[in-house]
């Protein structure tokens, strides 16, 4: 049986990682563009994760019997249909419906009309409706480009004056690009995130093992966001009452409303004091969540993705581990920001032989049999463990035997979970 895995990052190297346990696939698998790590275990295809027509002509060539869509932006621009169109099997939703993360005026309204819990929120077309909302809006305030922007596009302003500067970089200097040609500005609320995400066929689903990202680029959740800088899994981070009014007020909703929603949803949740609400929807596997979901899969992936494709879930089971889970981004010194790239990158060999991690490549390139340095988050260092304790002693530990110039990751991820765990 033939993979395809699009994308090139952390998330896509733990799909191709679980989908290699699998003796029927695990030399067949092959990634479009992949990256340095993902070389070790999969058949790279130089091209582009948004190129739908070369993807699609290379599935049909090769004859792949099954192809995953990891990255957002394919799915926007419809390759799940194209691929289905064409009689071949796909995980990922179609264009309509990948507009719950494509747009995230379209998500609010979704939100709103399907009465499904979220913060108030306003939408402006242009830098002056958003100054003039602003004047009028609690502090601290969210202001969210509407477009994709790889997760950089939201700015929770503590002071008026932060939340201008986030209106002109947006929608005058566009830094966000299109993306920010309309935005969100949103109600703040609090509490702790978390990430509850769902395997979905169209008629049934299956919930997968919690999360919580830290989206912030420095300790303490200070700093710009960021695409994540770490992740972990445990069960608790959402109480069982929490989780049953996730599946009940959100994700049951939410796809009944979607009607032939298949592939990954992903709702990001704020767990408010008067319950779960949705931050965001999106319509694929989170990164770097999928870094420790998928280890705790007992499952085999590639059973699971093709019962989603043959419409089987109803029928089928999906266990998961008991061990918990974290992962540490190791980033280039200036993310998000300008960062250099092409350094060379030591003891990965070392860092994997520690008991119970893996390495995810995300922003690396092979060459003459080095690794080198290939983007702005570069290593998702992963480990399981008995605690979350344990799990992050594992994963930091490794971490510091990884070398590159200009290294630099986050001290406390998941220091929110360690809390509740002592």
């Amino acid at each position: 049986m033939k993979v395809l895995v699009i994308g090139s990052g952390g998330r896509e190297h733990a799909v191709v990682d679980a989908l290699s346990r699998n003796e029927r696939v695990r030399q067949q698998i092959y990634a479009a563009p992949g990256n340095g790590g993902i070389a070790s275990q999969a058949k790279l295809v130089p091209i582009s994760a948004e190129d739908n027509w070369k993807l699609l002509d290379f599935a049909q060539t090769e004859k792949i019997d099954l192809t995953f869509v990891g990255p957002e932006v394919p799915l926007s621009l419809g390759i799940a249909d194209l691929f289905r169109e064409h009689g071949l099997k796909i995980i990922g939703p179609n264009a309509e419906d990948a507009r719950l993360e494509s747009s995230k005026i379209y998500a609010k309204r979704f939100l709103q009309a399907n009465g499904i819990p979220t913060a108030r929120f306003w939408e402006c077309a242009t830098p002056e409706e958003a100054y003039k909302q602003l004047e009028n809006s609690p502090l601290p305030i969210v202001v969210k480009a509407d477009g994709l922007a790889a997760g950089k596009g939201v700015v929770v302003a503590e002071t008026l004056e932060q939340a201008r500067a986030a209106v002109r970089d947006f929608m005058e200097a566009r830094t966000m690009g299109n993306a920010g040609s309309r935005l969100v500005i949103e109600e703040f609320m609090s509490g702790e995130e978390a990430s509850f995400l769902v395997f979905a066929d169209g008629t049934a689903f299956h919930p997968m093992a919690i999360s919580q990202d830290h989206k912030r680029r420095f300790d303490g959740d200070q700093g710009p966001n960021t695409g994540g800088m770490g992740a972990y899994s445990i069960d608790t981070i959402l109480t069982k009452e929490q989780h049953d009014t996730v599946v009940s007020s959100i994700i049951r909703p939410a796809l009944e409303a979607a009607k032939d929603y298949s592939g990954i949803l992903y709702a990001g949740l704020m767990l408010t004091p008067t319950g779960p609400k949705v931050v965001e929807f999106n319509v694929r596997f989170g990164d770097p969540e999928t870094q420790v979901i998928l280890p705790r899969l007992k499952s085999d992936l590639f059973e699971v993705f093709m019962n989603m494709a043959d419409h089987r879930l109803a029928s089928s089971r999906v266990e998961w581990s008991n061990e918990v889970t974290a992962t540490v981004v190791l980033v280039a010194s200036g993310y998000p920001g300008k960062y250099d790239s092409g350094k060379r990158i030591e003891g990965l060999d070392a860092a994997g032989r520690i008991e119970g991690v893996r390495v995810y490549h995300a922003g690396t390139r092979e060459q003459d049999g080095q690794i080198y340095t290939a983007g702005g988050r570069v290593l998702n260092v992963t480990a399981l463990g008995v605690t979350l304790s344990q799990a992050l002693d594992r994963a930091y530990a490794a971490a510091d035997l990884i070398r590159f110039d200009g290294k630099d990751y986050r001290r406390d991820i998941g220091k929110k979970g360690l809390a509740k765990e002592r």
